[in-house]
């Protein structure tokens, strides 16, 4: 798997602590730079054959069809890309113009993750969103309409504008168009964001955590009455359409992290980019990589399993477990989860999986912390 960080936005949502600029001052040299970077990190990835690329960010639509192919060139010359790999691009609605899908039609992309966030106005304009409500319908049609089948669209539930009305309106937006996988995420509140020092100003409320759950449980109930199988937390799918990507993450697959703050996993240990565009590009230039690398411990790698497992509707491995970290840890395992047991967050499946209920989906982050292995 490749990750490329595209770190480009026309503005900053009020929301958003990732990394990215919103000056394109400097978007050939940092082209240049991500091209360098995967000639540098060829080695990193054992498996040469890859399934999957993601283009994330930042706003990877900001850049030309021919500039996303070049990137694609770049992998491939080091790379073999699979026939039926999984090329995703993230989009927002007001990038996909009739000539930018048209052009992106004549590149390997095949997946295409969009930002809607909301189909309504002032939701949209309280986000600080680049896109207005007409862009956000008009984008899933123009998508649909050059022959792309495979789609993803992103929405943000559970901030104050957000009635249960307009909610379960946004939900039947994306089933109605027929969009066969959709993310959804409570909209949180980190520290270095316009939203948090509005909320700090009292310029908007808190978010409520009620509201949150009251919709998170909208979301879940609406998707399941329309056929959607919800296979981790925050991502529900139409059969065979679960993204190949995050799904390896969600398993422990190894990926690679190309561009400023992207991160890369090769199983033992994990390494992070810096987030400076100048930094990361002067020490490219220089050929020494602009990193940082954390060595896994084994208490690191069984949390980080539990984590994401537990996320997933295949849940935790028992077997595996015993496998990979032994019986103590199985023992500590089956001990943390003994309450949840009982109380029906967690069930224990006939092929020997821990993993969530319904009831448990709405604790999901509480449950895996509180049956971490913490190393004395």
């Amino acid at each position: 798997m490749i990750y490329f960080h595209i770190p480009f936005c026309k503005q900053a949502c009020h929301y958003c602590d990732f990394h990215f600029s919103t000056s394109l001052k400097y978007k050939a040299e940092m082209l240049d730079a991500l091209q360098q970077e995967i000639t540098l990190r060829a080695a990193y990835l054992e498996e040469k054959t890859i399934h999957s690329i993601y283009f994330g960010g930042g706003t990877p639509s900001i850049l030309e069809a021919s500039e996303i192919e070049q990137l694609i060139g770049t992998v491939a010359k080091h790379f073999d890309i699979a026939h039926d790999a999984e090329i995703t691009l993230e989009a927002n609605p007001d990038d996909l113009t009739v000539t930018k899908v048209r052009d992106l039609r004549s590149t390997p992309v095949n997946r295409f993750s969009i930002g809607i966030q909301s189909f309504f106005e002032e939701d949209l304009r309280w986000m600080n969103r680049a896109h207005n409500a007409s862009e956000a319908e008009a984008s899933i049609k123009r998508v649909q309409d050059a022959g792309f089948e495979n789609i993803t669209c992103d929405l943000i539930y559970g901030y104050p504008l957000l009635t249960d009305e307009k909610w379960t309106s946004n939900i039947a937006q994306l089933t109605d168009n027929q969009i066969p996988h959709i993310s959804s995420y409570a909209m949180t509140v980190e520290q270095r964001t316009a939203l948090n020092h509005m909320i700090s100003k009292g310029k908007t409320p808190a978010m409520n955590e009620e509201q949150s759950a009251a919709q998170f449980e909208i979301l879940m109930q609406e998707l399941r009455a329309h056929g959607y199988e919800h296979y981790e937390i925050s991502n529900f799918a139409k059969s065979n359409h679960y993204a190949k990507h995050n799904t390896n993450y969600w398993k422990g697959q190894p990926y690679l992290g190309i561009g400023p703050s992207a991160h890369s996993f090769n199983a033992t240990s994990r390494s992070w980019n810096i987030a400076n565009n100048a930094l990361y590009m002067a020490g490219i230039q220089k050929k020494e990589l602009p990193l940082e690398t954390e060595i896994l411990s084994f208490a690191d790698r069984f949390n980080e399993y539990v984590m994401t497992s537990l996320r997933t509707m295949w849940g935790i491995n028992l077997k595996k477990v015993e496998s990979d970290f032994g019986p103590d840890l199985l023992k500590h395992l089956l001990h943390e989860s003994g309450d949840y047991l009982e109380q029906g967050a967690i069930e224990r499946t006939p092929e020997n999986f821990l993993r969530l209920t319904l009831q448990g989906k709405l604790l999901a982050d509480r449950i895996a912390s509180d049956i971490f292995w913490v190393e004395e």
